[in-house]
């Protein structure tokens, strides 16, 4: 194809695609939507909870009992920035965007996804340990696992639907020879769910994810956890144009919950363009008793 110019318009959404198709667990947690934000790093902002009903025995005589429709909010502080910046030379500007998508942009984009996937496995990691919610090898079967934290996810409560779980890559291991694992056929929404997808065991839709795990820079420090879509939430808001760069170097892109600000300038003092991508985020734990840490003894 024709040569495509790298604008902060073009690696912007061609960024933010690539995130939204490289990340796993946050298109797996409770995402808060809300755009409309004006404020910085480390402002505290409100996110909506999911409503919560309790279904009643109908009694003829008195009716139906109305219930409220009662979103339950709690605080969020957007604390973290996670930011991948690199110098473009004038040899990569010729380049066509593949190329340059391929070679820089895209490691950039997983640089991104891995940090926020980790604070989430951070995140869930903690609300597990608040509740004291855990779910051990018992037995010589690793489904143990798998049905000790079924059975805490429906004491307390949580629906059917939308469990889900997230393993290092040595429990899927200890699972994959069990026997437990039932190929499933491509399942989720982006391509990363689809690659990471394991199968549907004991009603858990189950995913790996290198983020967890014992290992060096793994910060889960799990083998896994199993947990209601609604345990954690990630909040994402766009961070706003800085000041001292023209407008037409600064891009900010929003899509389905996540915000990447790219911003393009010129490095007089090492005569070189520099291109930034920022993503201004924040996790809570939503309910924490919908998350159980899954042990197979490997270690975390």
């Amino acid at each position: 194809m024709a040569n495509v110019f790298i604008t902060p318009s073009v690696i912007a959404r061609t960024g933010l695609a690539t995130l939204y198709n490289t990340i796993v667990l946050a298109g797996l947690v409770w995402r808060d939507f809300d755009s409309d934000f004006a404020g910085k790093q480390g402002d505290t902002i409100t996110i909506r909870k999911p409503a919560v009903f309790e279904a009643e025995e109908f009694d003829r005589e008195k009716g139906i009992q109305l219930q409220d429709v009662e979103e339950d909010s709690m605080p969020v502080t957007l604390d973290t920035i996670a930011n991948v910046s690199f110098p473009v030379t004038d040899e990569q500007m010729t380049l066509e965007i593949e190329d340059f998508q391929g070679q820089v942009l895209n490691p950039a984009m997983e640089a991104i996804a891995q940090k926020v996937d980790g604070d989430l496995a951070e995140a869930l990691v903690g609300a597990a340990a608040e509740g004291g919610q855990l779910a051990a090898l018992g037995s010589e079967e690793a489904n143990f696992v798998f049905r000790g934290a079924r059975t805490i996810l429906s004491r307390n409560k949580l629906p059917s639907m939308s469990r889900l779980a997230v393993l290092s890559p040595e429990a899927i291991s200890v699972c994959l020879g069990d026997d437990l694992l039932i190929t499933a056929n491509q399942s989720g929404s982006t391509d990363a769910l689809r690659e990471a997808n394991i199968g549907r065991l004991l009603g858990i839709d189950t995913y790996e994810s290198q983020v967890f795990g014992a290992g060096p820079g793994d910060k889960g420090q799990a083998d896994g956890v199993a947990f209601h879509k609604t345990a954690v939430t990630l909040a994402t808001r766009p961070l706003q144009q800085p000041r001292g760069v023209a407008a037409n170097q600064v891009e900010i892109s929003n899509y389905r919950g996540l915000s990447l600000r790219v911003v393009y300038a010129y490095n007089n003092t090492y005569k070189k363009d520099e291109v930034s991508i920022d993503m201004l985020y924040g996790t809570a734990a939503t309910r924490p008793e919908g998350a159980v840490e899954l042990d197979f003894g490997e270690g975390s």
